[in-house]
């Protein structure tokens, strides 16, 4: 049986939290190897002693160079957000100092495409782990399944499959950003109209989650507001673009458009390019380069930031402690999400590469 671990002793992540230093900097110093000053290795070792820093089972294992291949199965759409997903997941695995850690990165087109004869194709390969984003939870229960039972410890990112006996799931709280979507909705529009959501598809856990979360506090805060169908666009560009167009034509028009996928730049074009998006309050989800002249001009009311990179680091980190450790992670961990408005933009811009505050 798995043990659970003891949460409140010290580490070399808290050593290095302490003292702003990275993981590596303290690993070399613990264990007495070169690359740093007799100063830093002052000071790491008195912060170990203050902090009862004790080595535990995964410090043990690191010593031995332990080798771990890890699958990673993620879609290619939308890339504004598995980009830094992927991104995290490199910089965790990169930084397990002692450890080597083999990626296998694979990707398919999108969520519902491609993913499932993907995986059936990894049936059969031998991997310490696998990380993925399941879509359908009636697709991926029993793949999943079948992984686990063949010895592969599967960790969900991005969305769950909480019935297949996957050991983790690392999300943001869905239903907790579909909520905030509508109680910002509902503080800023007083008067009655309709609302409208474009998700990616109601199949995956984090979208219908998100959808139910909107719906909720939409109808418990803010009855004067109606909540539209749901215009599913499954991730597809082409489409996204299309059913936002038909979406504009209905009369009347939505007073406000709550984009709960990563895939909002399509929607956004076409509400820019009709001009509706000057008439009309739109949260969108994520951040990204293209999204940012939109949030600074007001186009766009707020962003709801899903932390893609810190995901990744806490998939791959639930992952390596559970097969070095043999520590069982927490059944899901849920990420609180960011509001990104145009007066807190400029905190975020760090975490987005190429993008500027435009003047």
């Amino acid at each position: 049986m798995k043990s659970q671990g003891n949460p409140g002793r010290a580490g070399i992540k808290e050593i290095a939290k302490s003292l702003g230093i990275s993981i590596g900097t303290v690993d070399r110093a613990l264990h007495n190897r070169p690359g740093i000053s007799p100063t830093t290795r002052a000071q790491v070792l008195k912060m170990a002693e203050r902090l009862n820093y004790r080595p535990n089972a995964v410090a043990r294992s690191l010593k031995l160079n332990r080798h771990l291949r890890i699958a990673v199965r993620l879609p290619r759409e939308i890339a504004a957000f598995f980009d830094p997903l992927r991104d995290g997941i490199r910089t965790a695995a990169e930084s397990m100092v002692g450890v080597n850690i083999d990626l296998d990165f694979r990707a398919y087109p999108h969520i519902g495409k491609g993913d499932v004869k993907l995986l059936d194709a990894d049936m059969g390969r031998h991997y310490d782990g696998l990380i993925l984003t399941p879509g359908d939870p009636a697709k991926f229960d029993p793949l999943i399944r079948n992984f686990v039972a063949h010895g592969t410890p599967v960790v969900c990112v991005a969305s769950d499959a909480p019935r297949s006996g996957r050991i983790a799931a690392v999300t943001v709280d869905a239903a907790i950003s579909g909520s905030i979507a509508a109680e910002l909705f509902a503080r800023t529009l007083p008067k009655p109209g309709c609302v409208a959501i474009i998700t990616g598809d109601l199949s995956t856990k984090d979208h219908s989650d998100k959808l139910k979360g909107f719906a909720a506090t939409l109808a418990m805060i803010a009855p004067h507001l109606s909540l539209l169908p749901a215009v599913e666009t499954h991730d597809i560009p082409q489409d996204a673009r299309r059913k936002t167009l038909a979406l504009l034509e209905r009369k009347p028009r939505p007073a406000a458009i709550y984009i709960s996928t990563a895939n909002s730049l399509p929607v956004l074009r076409a509400l820019d390019e009709q001009g509706a998006i000057d008439h009309m309050l739109v949260i969108a989800t994520d951040l990204f380069p293209a999204l940012v002249p939109f949030l600074e001009s007001g186009k766009v009311l707020a962003a709801l930031y899903q932390r893609p990179s810190a995901q990744g680091r806490a998939a791959v980190e639930a992952l390596v402690r559970y097969a070095l450790e043999g520590v069982t992670p927490k059944p899901v961990t849920r990420f609180a999400p960011h509001i990104v408005l145009r007066s807190n933009l400029p905190l975020f811009l760090d975490r987005v590469p190429g993008a500027e505050v435009l003047g």
